[in-house]
């Protein structure tokens, strides 16, 4: 195993795979087969559950449920008590294990506090999920959503800037001054 910080409440079970520079804090649990890349952070009482894959960079605030089936890119931000599920149809009488879902976190992809987080969604590059937010369906690259259900209501910048487009589709990151262009529904950012 790599060199990782741990608080002593933290739990750390075997066959698990954590990343250099990364750190657990208070009452986290790490379950087996879960892999946590380099320079991670995990707040308080965050439960990362069996074959969860978090990349580098990726930070999880406080109170978070991660669920098998979850798989974050890169670079991702999770607020404070977002939660992700990994059955579409839960019933405690019905065993449904074989019926997880995966969900999808792309590089660069901000989750806010309190989000919701329904299985077998794919959350696109730089999207931005807005607090309290209830993902239902993929979230397109560089989206801003909103609301239960979520909608869009924007577009976001790879900085967390909102992106406001002229008439030629064009927009500029107001504080890292990046072109991106919007064509066909879909946003890129220009080189």
């Amino acid at each position: 195993m790599s060199e990782f910080f741990a608080h002593p409440t933290a739990i750390i079970d075997e066959n698990v795979e954590i990343g250099e520079g990364t750190k657990i804090w208070h009452f986290s649990h790490i379950m087996p087969y879960c892999k946590i890349g380099k320079h991670c952070n995990l707040g308080q009482n965050v439960v990362v559950s069996p074959e969860v894959v978090l990349g580098d960079n990726v930070k999880v605030q406080n109170n978070v449920s991660l669920y098998t089936g979850v798989i974050c890119e890169d670079d991702v931000f999770i607020g404070p008590s977002a939660v992700f599920t990994n059955v579409i149809n839960p019933r405690s009488e019905i065993n449904r294990k074989d019926q997880f879902r995966k969900t999808i976190v792309k590089k660069g992809a901000t989750i806010g506090a309190n989000a919701t987080i329904v299985c077998g969604c794919t959350i696109g590059e730089y999207a931005f999920v807005g607090a309290g937010a209830v993902i239902t369906k993929d979230v397109p690259a560089y989206a801003l959503v909103m609301g239960n259900p979520a909608r869009q209501t924007g577009w976001m910048s790879e900085f967390g800037n909102k992106l406001y487009f002229n008439a030629q589709g064009i927009a500029i990151c107001k504080e890292k001054g990046e072109e991106y262009l919007l064509k066909e529904g879909k946003v890129t950012k220009q080189t």
